[in-house]
């Protein structure tokens, strides 16, 4: 059985196995020692890490500030693959957080009449895109209109995965898929497209399941997911009193209308600009390495995002901010403080701030 998500159904297909009655979850800190002891990060799922009343009041109030910056990237990277890919195109959006993202996407073309498909599917890095996913969207859509699409760029280390992925499946199956990646914001400057490189609070990436259609982070576990299956994922159907995926969705299309001379402009700026894959954060993360003593580069997650996950799922050791001021990133400094994490002002990277997970073992 597929999974259902609390999404409306038009807005995303799900592409991945029920596996809700599943026990997998463990505590932060005993997944921590099972992955810096080598046990793979998708055998197993976190605690559903439940906000606080000061937290989700962050979150409000995020959502608040960033909104219209989050319909000018989704409207800057809809344009964007109008003008360069045309009208036929098939979203993938890579779960967790490319799902939102490609719905907004989605949403955007809506309104100028544009009606595409869009599917979310698994990618796990250090194993690879889900395989039967992209077979099943071949089935029904050309293989040159699929685009990927993520909530944001990292370090890079999931486009990598993407590419190699990509190359091997048109390898092994004479298809011509493309491995560009859409995402909203391109720190590491290793996407194709993008509505902005700058690190700004994409307001989903403060919360799990909750907004993102009650869905689980991926698993792929061979106890329970079998060679011909989706990859699987767990619907947390007692979370639905906390759900506000929807209401995330309807909030940042309601400022569609209301930013477009600002969208215009970002789009115009990009197309003027170079756009060069660089892979600029990945010096950042050496450097970071080299400062800290740090061998193992896992441990080091750069960006709004991925600060945000390190605090919620993870065992953080530190959290480097670029500065200690910057009221963007409130949501860190309240994650910080109820976990009880050093917060450290570091300027050296193009980051807003990183996360750094504590070495176990």
């Amino acid at each position: 059985m597929r999974v259902v998500s609390s999404y409306d159904p038009q807005d995303v297909t799900f592409l991945l196995k029920d596996i809700t009655a599943a026990k997998l979850e463990k505590s932060n800190e005993a997944r921590e020692q099972a992955i810096q002891s080598g046990t793979h990060y998708s055998e197993m799922l976190p605690i559903e890490y439940h906000p606080s009343e000061a937290y989700w009041t962050l979150y409000e109030q995020s959502l608040a500030r960033y909104k219209k910056d989050v319909a000018v990237a989704v409207g800057v990277v809809a344009e964007l693959l109008l003008q360069e890919k045309g009208n036929d195109l098939t979203l993938v959006s890579l779960v967790r957080a490319g799902t939102p993202i490609g719905i907004l996407i989605k949403r955007y073309l809506q309104q100028k009449e544009v009606h595409v498909a869009h599917y979310s599917i698994s990618i796990i890095r250090g194993k690879g895109i889900d395989t039967n996913a992209l077979q099943y969207i071949l089935q029904h859509h050309a293989d040159k209109s699929l685009v990927f699409v993520d909530g944001w760029t990292g370090k890079g280390a999931i486009t990598q995965q993407l590419r190699e992925a990509i190359a091997a499946f048109n390898r092994v199956h004479g298809t011509a898929i493309s491995d560009e990646l859409a995402v909203l914001a391109d720190p590491a400057e290793c996407a194709t497209y993008y509505g902005t490189r700058k690190d700004f609070l994409i307001p989903s990436s403060c919360l799990n399941s909750v907004v993102s259609g009650l869905v689980s982070r991926s698993v792929l576990n061979d106890e329970l997911i079998g060679p011909h299956d989706f990859h699987g994922a767990k619907v947390y159907h007692e979370l639905a009193d906390q759900d506000v995926s929807v209401n995330y969705i309807e909030t940042i299309v309601k400022q569609f209308d209301q930013v477009q001379d600002a969208t215009a402009h970002q789009l115009a700026a990009i197309l003027q600009s170079e756009r060069a894959i660089t892979w600029a954060g990945m010096q950042d993360i050496k450097n970071i390495q080299r400062t800290f003593g740090i061998e193992d580069h896992h441990l080091v997650k750069p960006g709004v995002g991925e600060t945000t996950r390190v605090l919620l799922r993870r065992v953080p050791w530190k959290i480097l901010v670029k500065d200690l001021q910057d009221e963007s990133l409130a949501h860190i400094f309240q994650l910080a403080e109820e976990r009880g994490v050093q917060v450290e002002q570091y300027d050296a990277m193009n980051y807003a701030c990183c996360g750094i997970i504590r070495p176990l073992v």
